[in-house]
């Protein structure tokens, strides 16, 4: 009886080990059939897109002022409205101009006439030429103070300078006004000036290429849409910022719709030309804290992660700034399969043919 149970134990073992052997075995087999697909970083000249924060201003933008005391009498236009160049916006009260002006005029026609009586004496020789000379004189002042107050009368007359859009009021109906006092601003939105900040090199590539390129600039809106107009470099400041490195440029911009307003943000989109760039798709790479890792496979074939920094961002690749080479094999499928020094068995992918197809390669 003891015999029998012993015998019975060793037939269990043996078909335990047997089945774990067996087990083992498979799993083995299915790690060797498990291939991942791996490429290199490709090395060509490209272009690459950068985006840079701007500031979006008025070609015309300026603050409408008084330019004579007095009461506010009458508002012409409206906040938003638009107005052509020569509209009548605001009207100071013009009562004491108008006096002025009256006063002015009435004392010029007086002296007029002494200047005529004293011409008829010097003519008889009975007055001296200076005293003609000091009359003419007086006719002369007395002119210029008619044309004085006439032009004080005028700047009750607050008329737009040049075609736009009108801003808030900072005044209402009836406020006393300074002269200088703020009245409301007026721009002119029909070609927009953009103004971005430049780091010194990429202005020294810049200034080396300066094809169409990128001379020619799009801007991505708040809402991340594309401003259906593009815009050109024209002006690009004197002088470096000391402090951030950076110098800033001006694209300008066509706005036939109106659709873009002064002090609007957004980002202008540049052309830069790169040469000998290192090119990886964006699908080998994974992010932690927010910095980018890919897995480079070695001459063992084990994957181990390895950061990299990113130089240009473009449709599903990434140009790399530093950590990696050329030659270097990097696992482009799978990246969320496998784990930190783990040995892998892979099929090498030629960079050119993952980057032609990018779309054929997903996981």
């Amino acid at each position: 009886m003891k015999r029998s149970h012993i015998l019975m134990s060793l037939f269990g073992l043996f078909a335990l080990v047997g089945t774990i052997g067996c087990s083992s075995n498979a799993e083995e087999k299915k790690e060797e059939d498990v291939k991942f697909l791996v490429t290199s970083p490709l090395l060509k000249d490209t272009l690459a897109t950068k985006d840079y924060v701007c500031q979006v201003h008025s070609i015309q933008h300026i603050e409408v002022r008084a330019l004579e005391k007095g009461y506010l009498q009458k508002i012409f236009v409206d906040e938003g409205q638009y107005v052509k160049k020569g509209q009548l916006m605001f009207q100071i009260m013009p009562v004491i101009y108008n006096a002025e002006l009256q006063k002015s005029q009435a004392e010029a026609n007086y002296v007029g006439i002494e200047l005529q009586n004293t011409k008829r004496l010097a003519d008889s020789n009975i007055v001296s030429k200076n005293e003609l000379a000091l009359a003419r004189a007086k006719f002369d002042k007395a002119n210029a103070d008619v044309t004085l107050a006439k032009t004080h009368l005028q700047f009750t007359e607050i008329r737009a300078p040049f075609s736009g859009i009108m801003d808030h009021f900072q005044v209402r109906l009836g406020s006393l006004l300074d002269d200088g006092d703020l009245l409301t601003t007026l721009s002119d939105n029909s070609k927009m000036w953009v103004y971005f900040n430049v780091p010194e090199a990429e202005y020294l590539d810049f200034k080396s290429h300066h094809d169409d390129n990128m001379k020619h600039v799009r801007l991505v809106m708040a809402n991340n849409e594309l401003f259906d107009q593009p815009g050109e470099v024209q002006t690009i400041e004197a002088d470096f910022n000391n402090e951030t490195g950076n110098i800033a440029f001006r694209a300008t911009f066509p706005n036939p719709k109106g659709l873009l307003r002064h002090g609007e943000t957004g980002s202008v989109r540049m052309t830069v030309p790169l040469k000998n760039a290192l090119i990886i798709p964006q699908k080998a790479t994974f992010e932690v804290l927010e910095k980018k890792y890919v897995y480079v496979v070695d001459k063992n074939n084990t994957i181990r992660s390895r950061e990299i920094t990113i130089g240009a961002e473009m449709p599903h690749i990434f140009v790399v700034q530093s950590g990696l080479n050329k030659g270097d094999k990097i696992l482009l499928e799978g990246l969320r399969q496998v784990k930190e020094n783990e040995k892998i068995h892979y099929n090498f992918v030629q960079p050119a043919s993952v980057i032609s197809n990018l779309g054929l390669y997903a996981e």
